[in-house]
């Protein structure tokens, strides 16, 4: 069956598959059950599931996810929201010594399937704490799995794949892109791993490899360099930590040019371990640098700079530019 939806509500009907598929599985979080949170993904699952396996948590991250570990390691998978990213950084403790600990340090006798939900990224007009992309943080932890959906289909698998997996799961969400829609088959299996990139746009020139919210941003620019006679491959990388590298690499050799794309700072960001992986890899085949496009060093700005601090179309044609002038 396929309908067109909202990422967002590609969210809700996963998480609603989910709970459904496996009464071990819990819904928490701060206005995730009566409002159905901020941006209403988990609206209607408490009415639906009730308020045992659907419930509100008081305004505190650490014990969010502290009572997430106790439930996991009593056999429940529980999926907990952060509310905003720069609100997950009191959890952090938590998550950097407990959830990503846990299971090594039991020596594999404790799984903990936790979900991480963290909607990310900047572009709806707010403020510092509502508009941070943390994921090198997390992506940087073993132990931990870093997740992002770019598009209504993968938030609709990956976010019941996540659940299903025994390892903990950051799912960053790309709230800037909580209201595009696309089409969604909701019946059969899912398309592809959880822990796989996919190429987003077929290319010969260029490789641009994005996660996120900036899928969107490099298709967009893919589709203007075309109209210049330049031939993009656009990647969506879908999992940061595993990364897909034969995936990058395998496009890299193909195309002789990369540049990284992601709206968390360039300074030590996965662009900076990308770069430095395909250079190890894929040294002979570069025909130019790997150049990184990406957030200043510098915090989040005010609501009316922010267009001026996120990368943009222009940006990444311009480092597209400069890796075809060599």
């Amino acid at each position: 069956m396929s309908e067109t939806v909202t990422l967002a509500k590609a969210l809700t009907l996963g998480l609603r598959r989910a709970l459904e598929d496996d009464p071990k599985v819990l819904v928490m979080g701060e206005d995730v059950g009566k409002l159905g949170g901020v941006f209403r993904v988990t609206d209607g699952l408490q009415k639906e599931f009730g308020e045992s396996r659907v419930f509100d948590t008081p305004l505190a991250e650490s014990g969010i996810v502290g009572t997430a570990v106790g439930l996991a390691m009593r056999g429940y998978r529980p999926v907990v929201e952060i509310q905003f990213d720069g609100f997950v950084f009191p959890a952090f403790d938590q998550i950097v010594s407990q959830v990503a600990k846990m299971h090594a340090r039991s020596r594999g006798d404790v799984p903990m399937p936790v979900v991480i939900r963290i909607p990310y990224g900047g572009g709806i007009g707010a403020v510092e704490h509502h508009s941070e992309s943390p994921e090198a943080y997390f992506a940087h932890t073993p132990g931990l799995r870093v997740v992002t959906p770019s598009t209504p289909a993968d938030a609709y698998w990956m976010i019941q794949q996540a659940v299903r997996c025994a390892d903990p799961v950051v799912f960053l969400e790309p709230k800037r892109r909580y209201w595009e829609k696309a089409p969604v088959d909701t019946g059969g299996s899912a398309p592809g791993p959880l822990f796989a990139g996919r190429v987003a746009r077929p290319g010969r020139d260029v490789t641009l490899a994005c996660y996120g919210p900036m899928v969107r941003t490099c298709l967009d620019a893919a589709a203007a360099a075309q109209q210049e006679g330049h031939d993009l491959e656009v990647l969506d990388l879908r999992s940061l930590s595993p990364l897909d590298l034969d995936l990058v690499t395998e496009s890299v050799e193909r195309t002789h040019r990369l540049v990284v794309v992601h709206e968390a700072p360039v300074f030590l960001g996965l662009g900076a371990e990308i770069a430095a992986r395909v250079q190890e890899c894929c040294f002979y085949a570069l025909e130019a640098p790997v150049l990184r496009v990406g957030g200043y060093h510098a915090p989040y700005p005010p609501s009316r700079l922010e267009e001026h601090f996120l990368p943009d179309l222009d940006r990444v044609l311009d480092a597209v530019d400069r890796v075809l002038a060599h």
